[in-house]
């Protein structure tokens, strides 16, 4: 495990960065305690990390759920109930893990999953340019359109440039400065640029950037909810006052359960997407075990809320920044959680000096790094069928949310394959031959005829001449619909008031053929 460490490591603390507010904000937007983030985030990184089979997937608290935590706190009436309604779809999770529904991974086209990533890293670019100009009316971690600020995506961009920050922007150019220089040239300059990462160094900048502000050696500011707001224990006692438990009295509520399957359905599927994405963007192309990972993620969520943890998920935007900065092994993932409880209980006061200007400088490069322009233009050179659930599931992504997008996405994408089950159901050889004066046409069916067939089949033998002999051709054909079967048989009944004569092969009057 610790053969890559070397690369591991630096890609550990860049994600510890991002991690670190992403976990609070998404506390924050879903009306939780701000430490059940840090919980989540922790259980995901070394609990998970180490349960899971994905190499470079990061998990912990993830914002697709933030609406649904929300709203389930409210209509559970108690933080301590909803975390029973946690453990619950832990384990229901691992129950789908036991009876392997993790191929349900496998059904969403590489398109849609491609455009998945593409959004997500326009959106990380949309949400990260007002922190990045010193507009942080909008906690980090909300991801989607509407925002818990009773803004949109769009008017936050308006506000931002409105009321941007001096201080804040000039955190941001210069960390942007540092990476692109970074990754373009200093690492290929020396060693030691690989061994340490550029957004190490920012975070760094940015703490000292803040320290000089505050004393006014440079004549900037930034204001409270400028830097990362991490709880400080004012002890170990104060630390550990801050898990909670959750309340098994109210096991036998009908609507606990209920939070618990929509949790548990949510969740799972928000990871078997990301362990798509994720294993896409692996530079070697391993492939995650999908019904582990269902496993891993269920006891992630037992022992989160069993201590007063957010649910979490495996997450795009902590895993595709541990690719983006040199992650090699899970390893990274696991070091990531490590430093989330360290940080809790002993730094945190230092912390809370890191500009979040700074961390919206590394996530813009982890955006761009995702929704590289040439990738719309690989995308539409292998045409419509490709291109369009691509473009439609990052739109879907960028005006409503993560799963929404993905929804739209699936849709185009399983239009296109009614369309070619539509166009594709058989072909016809026409006048093959002349017997007592009838045109020969012969109609040989595909080897899988759904009821997505019947319209293009009936138009087929509705356009077949007056005195004409077709022959209906289903040697190739494993299994016809019944109502492609009823269809024929009707054709057959009808033909003689045409004059048609229609042959069959291999045709058995029954669903199968």
């Amino acid at each position: 495990m610790f053969k890559e460490i070397k690369n591991d490591l630096p890609a550990s603390i860049v994600v510890f960065f991002v991690a670190l507010p992403l976990c609070l904000g998404i506390a924050l937007a879903s009306g939780a305690p701000l430490f059940s983030g840090i919980i989540a985030g922790i259980v995901g990184g070394i609990l998970v990390g180490m349960a899971s089979g994905s190499t470079l997937g990061v998990s912990g608290p993830a914002a697709g759920l933030a609406v649904i935590v929300f709203t389930a706190i409210s209509s559970l009436g108690s933080w301590n109930v909803f975390l029973l309604a946690v453990v619950l779809a832990g384990v229901i999770q691992l129950i789908l893990g036991f009876a392997k529904a993790g191929f349900i991974a496998y059904f969403f086209p590489s398109s849609v999953i491609k455009g998945m990533l593409t959004g997500i890293g326009l959106l990380i670019i949309l949400k990260q340019i007002p922190h990045a100009l010193g507009y942080d009316k909008d906690s980090e971690g909300d991801f989607e359109f509407f925002q818990m600020d009773g803004e949109n995506t769009l008017t936050s961009l308006a506000s931002a440039f409105d009321s941007f920050t001096e201080g804040a922007v000039l955190i941001s150019l210069l960390s942007l400065i540092i990476l692109i220089l970074w990754d373009t040239v200093l690492i290929k300059k020396h060693k030691l640029f690989q061994l340490i990462q550029g957004p190490i160094v920012v975070v760094l900048l940015g703490i000292a950037l803040n320290m000089l502000f505050q004393s006014g050696v440079l004549n900037f500011s930034l204001a409270v909810d400028q830097v990362v707001s991490l709880p400080v224990p004012e002890s170990l006692a104060g630390f550990l006052s801050q898990f909670t438990f959750p309340d098994f009295s109210a096991i036998t509520r009908v609507e606990v359960w209920e939070v618990a399957v929509v949790m548990a359905i949510v969740a799972s599927l928000e990871t078997l997407l990301c362990v798509e994405a994720t294993d896409k963007l692996d530079p070697y192309k391993r492939v995650t075990p999908t019904n582990r990972e269902l496993k891993a993620q269920g006891l992630g969520n037992i022992v989160s809320g069993l201590i007063g943890g957010l649910p979490v998920t495996q997450v795009i935007v902590r895993s595709s920044a541990n690719i983006a900065f040199g992650g090699k092994t899970k390893l990274s993932a696991i070091l990531h959680g490590v430093f989330l409880l360290i940080s809790a209980f002993s730094i945190a006061g230092l912390l809370n000096m890191i500009p979040l200007a700074s961390l919206a400088a590394i996530l813009l490069i982890v955006g761009y790094k995702l929704a590289k322009p040439a990738l719309f233009k690989q995308m539409y050179q292998l045409g419509w069928e490709q291109f369009l659930p691509f473009f439609a599931t990052v739109m879907g992504i960028l005006i409503t949310d993560l799963l929404m997008g993905i929804a739209i996405g699936m849709f185009f994408g399983i239009f296109n394959s009614l369309y070619h089950s539509y166009r594709n159901s058989h072909y016809m050889n026409d006048l093959i031959s002349s017997e007592h004066g009838h045109k020969v046409h012969h109609l040989v069916l595909a080897e899988e005829v759904s009821f997505f067939n019947k319209a293009s089949i009936l138009t087929a033998l509705n356009n077949i001449p007056k005195d004409s002999t077709v022959i209906i051709d289903c040697s190739k054909t494993k299994s016809i619909d019944y109502d492609v079967i009823e269809i024929i048989k009707n054709y057959r009944s009808n033909a003689e008031t045409k004059n048609i004569t229609v042959e069959t092969i291999n045709f058995i009057e029954s669903t199968t053929a």
